[in-house]
């Protein structure tokens, strides 16, 4: 683990209960990854990785029922292993690099050809992000940003969504090479457009502020092009952004997708 990295949380709980797991498993835990921000994520004797959430993500709340949807997804996302409530065992990825380290034209066909595999319809146990969104555009406006009242009526204009099961974090750092395919990991599952899982892709890899218009017209495009729909794109990435990507240096750039 890097030595200076620092969690974003207090993962002291997550790391015990995925310690009590792995004890009844019979597993030994390595050093956590970096990056792992809101879970404790760490390799296992076995080769598998053992992840467990901070006790205040609500978002992941359904990532082992996903993984275990897209067991049999044509091998769209790492396997779930095992599971004890929220502590999940899962496939690593070998040699795990990610998407970023792909030239974009390769990486932009990778994601979309893994999306394809990952969107399904869906319904229990997993969640409508409609109401949630509404909760974090009201936490973003108490912050202070800019984009909710546009965010707000481009909701409005589309409504929730809750036709499909998408990933919710879907991008370039969590898309893993594995032999010679990539998976997914990570997820932060609903029931929601397709289109919801585009923001993400497009604000990434870090440190991409989407000041390169053109680059972010021709992923939208690519997406079209694979069926999704242009104006759903545009509205759900003003919409995420506002709460998402609330930086000063991303005003302009998400205005611009709609105006």
């Amino acid at each position: 683990m890097n030595p200076n990295f620092e969690p974003m949380v207090d993962l002291s709980g997550a790391r015990a209960r995925a310690e009590q797991c792995a004890n009844e498993w019979d597993l030994k835990i390595g050093e956590p990854f970096s990056l792992s921000n809101v879970s404790f994520v760490a390799p296992t004797s076995d080769g598998s990785v053992i992840k467990a959430p901070w006790e205040g993500d609500d978002e992941s709340l359904n990532e082992g029922d996903a993984l275990e949807a897209w067991n049999g997804a044509a091998a769209a996302a790492v396997r779930l292993l095992r599971r004890s409530g929220r502590v999940l065992l899962e496939q690593r990825c070998v040699p795990g690099t990610d998407l970023s380290a792909a030239p974009e034209d390769a990486a932009l066909e990778i994601a979309i050809n893994l999306a394809r595999r990952l969107w399904k319809p869906a319904t229990t146990p997993f969640r409508p992000v409609g109401p949630d969104v509404l909760t974090w555009l009201d936490h973003a406006e108490e912050e202070g940003s800019v984009l909710v009242p546009l965010a707000r009526e481009l909701f409005a204009s589309i409504g929730g969504g809750a036709g499909w099961l998408v990933h919710g974090d879907f991008h370039h750092h969590n898309i893993l090479k594995h032999g010679e395919h990539y998976l997914a990991i990570d997820p932060k599952p609903y029931l929601a457009d397709r289109e919801y899982d585009v923001p993400t892709f497009l604000w990434n890899p870090m440190p991409i502020r989407m000041t390169d218009q053109a680059l972010t017209q021709q992923r939208i495009a690519a997406f079209v092009s694979a069926g999704l729909d242009e104006y759903r794109i545009r509205a759900w990435t003003v919409i995420r952004g506002s709460y998402l990507r609330t930086g000063s240096e991303f005003v302009a750039p998400l205005r611009a997708l709609v105006e």
